[in-house]
């Protein structure tokens, strides 16, 4: 009653012709042909109405703190990510899902202390990563080692820990120079007496009193497994050369009564 039908070739030739519109721009932001802008827009958490087509994304100078699972939707396209200026203290390990086609990611100029490698394996195509001006006093090698694409690194102006702590870090540095970016800018921040030394600067001796082995969980599993058999299996072992000693002196002695019969009566 009232409804027109319309027949089903003239439906999808309307379909052709007017294309469903592209999902919206995020309201805080700008957007135009793929790049989308929502820099100083006092953002506490990154917009989610983002275009799959998406493939700049700025959200420097706002307010973002946290980085949760899955802080961002699927954007398959994306090859630029910067989150300058914020303040981010925590990355989620599951926080970059869905990022696999990222190459550049700008993390610099916020408050973040602890990275894990976990947070960085899904960026297999990242090729550039700047954690300049941080919090971080040490790194885990297995960061930088988790992006297999990766070119430049910049880990300048951070208050690095220069103690045994930071030999693993300082030893993929040492094999990987050429990834490192802005190398005079990397300085001990600590112990005091190494306030403002370069740490590319280190040499092998200098970490001659630490600790060069780390001791991996099977180790302590076998520690601990065999260790006690080792225990039980040397008191009898010492058990046995005692009594060999013992049954050898006693040889001896009836040898020696055999020989001087008077002497062992005396006895």
């Amino acid at each position: 009653m009232g409804c027109c039908r319309v027949p089903g070739p003239a439906l999808a030739l309307l379909l052709l012709l007017c294309p469903p519109p592209s999902p919206a721009c995020p309201a805080a932001c700008r957007c135009s042909s793929g790049e989308v802008d929502c820099s100083e827009r006092g953002l506490r958490e990154v917009p989610w109405s983002l275009s799959t087509n998406t493939s700049t994304l700025w959200l420097g100078y706002n307010f973002i703190t946290v980085l949760g699972p899955r802080s961002f939707p699927r954007l398959p396209g994306l090859r630029l990510l910067s989150l300058v200026h914020n303040r981010l203290e925590l990355i989620h390990s599951r926080a970059l899902l869905g990022l696999g086609a990222l190459q550049e990611l700008d993390l610099s100029h916020n408050h973040l202390t602890v990275l894990t490698p976990e947070t960085f394996l899904p960026l297999s195509s990242l090729a550039t990563l700047n954690l300049g001006s941080n919090r971080l006093g040490e790194l885990e090698p297995g960061v930088p080692g988790a992006l297999p694409q990766l070119q430049a690194l910049f880990l300048q102006d951070n208050p690095w820990v220069c103690s045994c702590s930071i030999l693993p870090l300082w030893r993929w540095l040492s094999h990987n120079r050429e990834k490192v970016r802005e190398k005079s800018l990397l300085l001990c921040r600590a112990p005091e007496q190494l306030n403002k030394y370069p740490i590319m600067a280190f040499g092998d001796e200098s970490f001659r009193q630490c600790q060069d082995i780390l001791l991996s969980p099977e180790y302590y599993i076998s520690f601990f497994i065999i260790g006690p058999f080792s225990f039980i299996a040397s008191i009898f072992f010492c058990t046995f050369m005692g009594s060999l000693v013992v049954f050898y002196h006693s040889l001896r002695r009836e040898s020696h009564c055999w020989r001087r019969p008077r002497i062992c009566r005396v006895h």
